[in-house]
């Protein structure tokens, strides 16, 4: 008996065609051709087979992830904090440095960078980790904003969810001209100077493997008017050039010619001796693609010190500080939507007097009666609200005009506690879906203060 699942199914040959083919597939001989414009394509030519692509993404990188940073409010900057000790050691795999290197370079390399944020044991992330830009993907809603992030590696694939009530990823991306949901490199304004100076470089090489000099021409004058080598003698003489004449190693090596022989050295053409200029000028234009003046990148210039000093100011004014100032919003701010914080505070504490000041009051100075006048507390803020239960809360409280008792805690200053009143709600959206809010708070009765 032989069972239908062991019988072996003929073998059938897939066959796969399109029928865009043949439109896609088009090209004409005598064209110029450019590397593919994709961001793997881009970083492996123009990032590790470039050294001004890769001196240029280092130099920012490297500076901006040495920029100090520091965590503040309204009133009070921070020496110790759980976002501090986040960011001191993002993963157990990285440092601050490691971590915000990769965070600039992946935004240099393709316009975009995705910072995952792993849940700890509270509500600030336990771990942060940099996701390669080259494995993410977008997904958009039917509004256009983004819902969701996929993340393909080895053929499969991770979805990160993006709700108003969790925001796993972190994305940061750079102007777009014609894409509304990734950023638009450095890199890719700088695709055709690098495609130049790579082939000048190979240009170079090329020269110094042929004694640095373009070939010359071995001229052959035989007995009789012949003027012509035999098969033989042309093979000998290819090989006898290759092994003993060409390459560095054999650079300066006197030629031993036989009768009949003569050899005729070319100098360089005009071409020839524009390859460095243009080698130069490609070097330029990448440095000003990344916003890196030339003579920090090493290109031949007005190289004195006071220029130096100059060139530094304005890379550190011009590029630097602007690339840190745009990344450290985005973190900052998608890091407050895990712990629902204000994010703008202002409390104020107000007690109308009572002027008892007569012609007696001892020099003239203003009296007040102690114990008398009417106190008052406003607490005002910006944030989000964690989950739509809270949400609901405050707008019911708000519209209902109820006054319920809160508990105000301010960090390193103290807890307010008692009846307050919602004057003022505000409400904001963002691009990723997130709510923000304004709220103000008025008291409505006798208010407990402890200090911390």
């Amino acid at each position: 008996m032989v069972f239908d699942f062991l019988k072996r199914a003929p073998v059938v040959v897939e066959k796969k065609a399109s029928a865009t083919g043949r439109v896609v597939a088009w090209g004409g001989s005598g064209r110029v051709a450019w590397s593919p414009r994709d961001l793997v394509s881009l970083a492996k030519v123009g990032f590790q087979g470039n050294p001004m692509g890769f001196r240029a993404v280092k130099l920012i990188s490297e500076a901006a992830s040495a920029m100090p940073l520091v965590l503040q409010d309204d009133t009070r900057r921070y020496d110790s904090h759980p976002v501090l000790d986040l960011i001191r050691r993002p993963n157990g795999a990285q440092g601050r440095a490691e971590f915000l290197e990769a965070v600039y370079g992946h935004l240099l390399l393709s316009g975009n960078a995705y910072i995952e944020a792993v849940p700890g044991a509270g509500a600030v992330p336990g771990e942060l980790h940099v996701l390669r830009s080259d494995r993410m993907s977008l997904v958009p809603g039917a509004d256009g904003w983004p819902v969701a992030y996929d993340y393909s590696v080895g053929g499969r694939t991770h979805r990160f969810a993006m709700t108003p009530e969790s925001q796993p990823i972190c994305h940061i991306k750079t102007f777009h001209p014609s894409d509304d949901h990734y950023g638009f490199s450095p890199l890719q304004a700088a695709a055709v100077a690098i495609e130049v100076h790579t082939s000048a470089s190979a240009w170079s090489k090329a020269l110094l493997d042929n004694a640095a000099r373009p070939s010359g021409a071995i001229v052959y004058k035989g007995a009789d008017g012949q003027a012509q080598l035999s098969t033989d003698q042309y093979d000998r003489l290819v090989s006898e050039m290759e092994m003993h004449h060409q390459g560095a190693r054999n650079a300066g090596r006197p030629m031993l010619l036989e009768g009949g022989l003569d050899w005729k050295p070319m100098g360089f053409s005009p071409s020839d001796m524009e390859f460095q200029q243009t080698k130069e000028a490609a070097g330029r234009e990448i440095a000003t693609a990344f916003g890196v003046p030339p003579m920090l990148m090493g290109i031949p210039g007005d190289a004195t010190y006071s220029n130096y000093q100059e060139a530094n100011r304005a890379f550190y004014r011009l590029t630097v500080l602007p690339l840190v100032a745009r990344v450290t919003a985005g973190i900052s701010h998608w890091l407050s939507t895990f712990t629902g914080e204000l994010r703008a505070t202002r409390i104020s504490f107000n007690a109308e007097t009572v002027d008892v000041t007569s012609l007696e009051s001892a020099g003239g100075w203003r009296e007040l009666l102690a114990g008398a006048g009417v106190k008052t507390a406003s607490i005002s803020g910006s944030g989000v609200f964690r989950d739509a239960t809270t949400d609901a809360r405050a707008r019911q409280i708000f519209f209902d005009a109820e006054m319920p008792r809160f508990q105000v805690v301010i960090p390193s200053f103290g807890e307010v506690e008692g009846a307050f009143q919602i004057t003022a709600i505000e409400y904001a959206g963002s691009h990723n879906g997130e709510a923000t809010y304004e709220m103000t708070l008025a008291s409505a009765g006798a208010l407990t203060f402890t200090a911390l």
